[in-house]
Protein backbone atom coordinates (compact mmCIF):
# COMPACT_ATOMS: atom_id res chain seq x y z
CA UNK A 1 0.00 0.00 0.00
CA UNK A 2 1.69 3.37 -1.10
CA UNK A 3 0.76 6.81 -0.87
CA UNK A 4 -0.54 6.88 -4.08
CA UNK A 5 -2.53 3.86 -3.53
CA UNK A 6 -4.24 5.13 -0.23
CA UNK A 7 -5.26 8.73 -1.90
CA UNK A 8 -6.32 7.19 -4.74
CA UNK A 9 -8.75 4.59 -2.77
CA UNK A 10 -9.68 7.70 0.20
CA UNK A 11 -10.72 9.81 -3.43
CA UNK A 12 -12.74 7.05 -4.66
CA UNK A 13 -14.73 7.16 -1.14
CA UNK A 14 -15.15 10.43 -1.76
CA UNK A 15 -18.60 12.06 -1.42
CA UNK A 16 -18.70 15.76 -2.80
CA UNK A 17 -22.15 16.42 -1.48
CA UNK A 18 -20.65 15.60 2.23
CA UNK A 19 -17.64 18.21 1.65
CA UNK A 20 -19.80 21.76 2.35
CA UNK A 21 -20.82 20.49 5.53
CA UNK A 22 -18.16 18.65 6.61
CA UNK A 23 -15.97 21.50 6.01
CA UNK A 24 -18.11 23.47 8.00
CA UNK A 25 -18.66 21.75 11.37
CA UNK A 26 -15.11 20.49 11.57
CA UNK A 27 -14.46 24.64 10.30
CA UNK A 28 -11.22 23.30 7.85
CA UNK A 29 -9.66 25.14 5.46
CA UNK A 30 -7.86 22.54 4.45
CA UNK A 31 -8.79 20.25 1.88
CA UNK A 32 -12.02 17.72 2.75
CA UNK A 33 -12.56 14.81 0.29
CA UNK A 34 -16.23 13.49 2.08
CA UNK A 35 -14.92 10.44 3.42
CA UNK A 36 -17.58 8.82 6.28
CA UNK A 37 -15.96 7.57 9.45
CA UNK A 38 -17.25 4.21 8.63
CA UNK A 39 -15.11 3.85 5.53
CA UNK A 40 -11.78 5.85 7.58
CA UNK A 41 -12.63 2.45 10.20
CA UNK A 42 -12.86 -0.15 7.44
CA UNK A 43 -9.42 1.49 5.62
CA UNK A 44 -7.54 1.69 8.53
CA UNK A 45 -8.53 -1.87 9.91
CA UNK A 46 -7.60 -3.04 6.87
CA UNK A 47 -4.52 -2.01 6.17
CA UNK A 48 -3.57 -2.38 9.36
CA UNK A 49 -3.38 -6.30 8.58
CA UNK A 50 -1.62 -5.58 5.41
CA UNK A 51 1.39 -3.32 6.82
CA UNK A 52 3.61 -4.27 9.06
CA UNK A 53 4.38 -1.24 11.96
CA UNK A 54 7.18 0.34 9.66
CA UNK A 55 4.89 0.52 6.91
CA UNK A 56 2.24 1.83 8.66
CA UNK A 57 4.69 4.54 10.08
CA UNK A 58 5.56 5.34 6.44
CA UNK A 59 2.32 5.72 5.51
CA UNK A 60 1.14 7.69 8.47
CA UNK A 61 3.63 10.08 7.91
CA UNK A 62 3.03 10.67 4.02
CA UNK A 63 -0.92 10.85 4.89
CA UNK A 64 -0.61 12.90 7.28
CA UNK A 65 1.60 15.19 5.38
CA UNK A 66 -0.80 15.82 2.51
CA UNK A 67 -2.93 17.71 5.03
CA UNK A 68 -6.51 16.24 3.76
CA UNK A 69 -8.37 16.22 6.49
CA UNK A 70 -9.74 12.39 6.06
CA UNK A 71 -5.48 11.72 5.44
CA UNK A 72 -4.67 12.91 8.52
CA UNK A 73 -7.47 11.44 10.54
CA UNK A 74 -6.87 8.72 9.07
CA UNK A 75 -2.95 8.60 9.72
CA UNK A 76 -4.13 8.89 13.22
CA UNK A 77 -6.35 5.48 13.01
CA UNK A 78 -3.58 3.64 11.53
CA UNK A 79 -1.56 4.18 14.48
CA UNK A 80 -4.37 3.30 17.01
CA UNK A 81 -3.78 0.20 18.78
CA UNK A 82 -2.66 -1.01 22.09
CA UNK A 83 -0.21 -3.39 21.21
CA UNK A 84 2.80 -2.37 19.07
CA UNK A 85 6.18 -3.96 19.72
CA UNK A 86 8.91 -2.12 19.29
CA UNK A 87 6.80 1.47 19.32
CA UNK A 88 9.37 4.23 20.04
CA UNK A 89 9.06 5.29 15.63
CA UNK A 90 5.22 5.18 16.18
CA UNK A 91 5.23 7.48 19.46
CA UNK A 92 8.23 10.40 17.95
CA UNK A 93 5.66 10.45 14.64
CA UNK A 94 2.42 11.00 16.86
CA UNK A 95 3.80 13.41 18.93
CA UNK A 96 5.18 15.52 16.29
CA UNK A 97 2.21 15.97 15.03
CA UNK A 98 0.94 17.89 18.30
CA UNK A 99 2.10 20.82 17.44
CA UNK A 100 0.39 20.85 13.97
CA UNK A 101 -3.50 20.66 15.92
CA UNK A 102 -5.71 22.91 14.64
CA UNK A 103 -9.53 21.62 15.18
CA UNK A 104 -10.75 19.08 17.58
CA UNK A 105 -11.56 15.78 14.94
CA UNK A 106 -7.75 15.78 13.66
CA UNK A 107 -6.51 16.05 17.61
CA UNK A 108 -9.05 13.52 19.20
CA UNK A 109 -8.19 10.97 16.33
CA UNK A 110 -4.19 11.15 17.39
CA UNK A 111 -5.01 11.59 21.13
CA UNK A 112 -6.50 8.09 20.96
CA UNK A 113 -3.30 7.07 18.97
CA UNK A 114 -1.60 8.71 21.42
CA UNK A 115 -3.19 7.50 24.78
CA UNK A 116 -2.58 4.15 23.91
CA UNK A 117 1.25 4.57 23.95
CA UNK A 118 0.99 6.37 27.11
CA UNK A 119 -0.68 3.23 28.65
CA UNK A 120 1.74 1.08 27.01
CA UNK A 121 4.81 2.90 28.60
CA UNK A 122 3.60 5.47 31.54
CA UNK A 123 6.79 7.12 31.93
CA UNK A 124 5.85 9.21 28.72
CA UNK A 125 3.95 10.99 31.23
CA UNK A 126 6.80 13.04 31.56
CA UNK A 127 6.57 14.20 28.08
CA UNK A 128 2.79 15.36 28.14
CA UNK A 129 3.10 16.82 31.60
CA UNK A 130 5.62 19.58 29.17
CA UNK A 131 2.53 19.98 26.60
CA UNK A 132 0.91 21.25 29.96
CA UNK A 133 2.40 24.49 29.77
CA UNK A 134 2.36 25.25 26.16
CA UNK A 135 1.39 28.70 24.16
CA UNK A 136 -0.27 26.27 21.43
CA UNK A 137 -3.78 25.65 22.79
CA UNK A 138 -4.58 22.78 21.33
CA UNK A 139 -1.18 20.82 22.64
CA UNK A 140 -2.20 21.96 26.38
CA UNK A 141 -5.77 20.32 25.54
CA UNK A 142 -4.01 17.29 24.06
CA UNK A 143 -2.50 16.26 27.52
CA UNK A 144 -5.76 15.85 28.79
CA UNK A 145 -7.44 14.28 26.33
CA UNK A 146 -4.52 11.92 25.38
CA UNK A 147 -4.55 10.78 29.08
CA UNK A 148 -8.33 10.19 29.54
CA UNK A 149 -7.48 6.17 30.09
CA UNK A 150 -6.37 7.09 33.56
CA UNK A 151 -9.57 8.61 34.29
CA UNK A 152 -11.55 5.52 33.04
CA UNK A 153 -9.66 2.77 34.96
CA UNK A 154 -12.33 0.74 36.98
CA UNK A 155 -9.62 -0.32 39.48
CA UNK A 156 -6.26 1.58 39.45
CA UNK A 157 -3.39 0.30 40.60
CA UNK A 158 -1.15 2.72 43.28
CA UNK A 159 0.83 4.05 40.49
CA UNK A 160 -2.26 4.39 38.58
CA UNK A 161 -4.14 6.84 41.27
CA UNK A 162 -0.68 8.55 41.12
CA UNK A 163 -0.82 9.48 37.89
CA UNK A 164 -4.35 10.56 38.47
CA UNK A 165 -3.74 12.94 40.95
CA UNK A 166 -0.81 13.78 39.02
CA UNK A 167 -2.79 14.84 35.98
CA UNK A 168 -5.42 16.34 38.03
CA UNK A 169 -2.66 18.64 39.01
CA UNK A 170 -1.91 19.70 35.16
CA UNK A 171 -6.27 20.21 34.85
CA UNK A 172 -5.98 22.47 38.34
CA UNK A 173 -3.69 24.73 36.48
CA UNK A 174 -6.06 25.07 33.62
CA UNK A 175 -8.59 26.35 35.39
CA UNK A 176 -8.13 29.81 35.23
CA UNK A 177 -7.76 29.51 31.41
CA UNK A 178 -11.29 30.73 29.83
CA UNK A 179 -10.75 29.28 26.46
CA UNK A 180 -13.79 26.99 25.81
CA UNK A 181 -11.63 23.96 24.68
CA UNK A 182 -9.52 23.79 27.85
CA UNK A 183 -12.63 24.39 30.03
CA UNK A 184 -14.40 21.31 28.29
CA UNK A 185 -11.37 18.96 28.00
CA UNK A 186 -11.42 19.80 32.10
CA UNK A 187 -14.60 18.96 32.16
CA UNK A 188 -14.48 15.81 30.14
CA UNK A 189 -12.25 14.28 32.20
CA UNK A 190 -13.58 15.01 35.08
CA UNK A 191 -16.85 13.50 33.84
CA UNK A 192 -15.53 10.29 32.94
CA UNK A 193 -13.47 10.19 36.40
CA UNK A 194 -16.90 10.53 38.30
CA UNK A 195 -18.39 7.33 36.99
CA UNK A 196 -14.96 4.92 38.68
CA UNK A 197 -14.33 7.68 41.15
CA UNK A 198 -16.46 9.64 42.44
CA UNK A 199 -15.13 11.21 45.67
CA UNK A 200 -11.82 12.48 43.98
CA UNK A 201 -13.80 14.16 41.04
CA UNK A 202 -16.35 15.60 44.03
CA UNK A 203 -12.90 16.81 45.82
CA UNK A 204 -11.51 18.41 42.82
CA UNK A 205 -15.53 20.23 41.97
CA UNK A 206 -15.31 21.67 45.98
CA UNK A 207 -12.09 23.32 45.85
CA UNK A 208 -12.12 24.48 41.64
CA UNK A 209 -15.55 24.46 40.31
CA UNK A 210 -16.44 27.91 41.53
CA UNK A 211 -13.40 28.96 39.07
CA UNK A 212 -14.83 27.06 36.66
CA UNK A 213 -17.28 28.21 33.58
CA UNK A 214 -20.59 27.13 34.30
CA UNK A 215 -21.04 24.97 31.38
CA UNK A 216 -17.84 22.92 32.44
CA UNK A 217 -18.76 22.70 36.12
CA UNK A 218 -22.65 21.37 35.07
CA UNK A 219 -20.88 18.92 32.93
CA UNK A 220 -18.20 17.22 35.26
CA UNK A 221 -20.79 17.10 37.73
CA UNK A 222 -23.12 15.65 35.28
CA UNK A 223 -22.98 12.05 36.55
CA UNK A 224 -22.41 12.81 40.37
CA UNK A 225 -25.90 14.71 40.13
CA UNK A 226 -27.23 11.64 38.13
CA UNK A 227 -25.92 9.33 41.59
CA UNK A 228 -27.36 11.80 44.04
CA UNK A 229 -31.21 11.63 42.26
CA UNK A 230 -33.79 10.18 44.73
CA UNK A 231 -35.08 6.76 43.20
CA UNK A 232 -38.40 4.52 43.67
CA UNK A 233 -41.73 6.18 44.99
CA UNK A 234 -40.28 8.31 47.58
CA UNK A 235 -37.88 9.99 44.94
CA UNK A 236 -40.51 10.33 42.34
CA UNK A 237 -43.12 11.74 44.75
CA UNK A 238 -40.01 14.55 45.90
CA UNK A 239 -39.42 15.19 42.04
CA UNK A 240 -42.98 16.15 41.29
CA UNK A 241 -43.16 17.68 44.15
CA UNK A 242 -46.25 15.50 45.83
Amino acid sequence: MTFDDALETLRHHADPAQVGAKTAYHKQTRVVLGVTNDVLNELSKDWRRELDVAGRVTLARDLWQSDIFEARILAAKLLTQARIKDDAEVWDLLVSWVPEFDSWAIADHVCSALSKRLMAAPERLDTVESWTTSEHMWTRRAAMVATLPWAKLPNPKPAENAARDRILGWAETYVPDRDWFIQKCIAWWLRDLSKHDAARCQNFLDLHGPQMKAFARKEAGKYLRKAAEPTGETGAAEKTGS
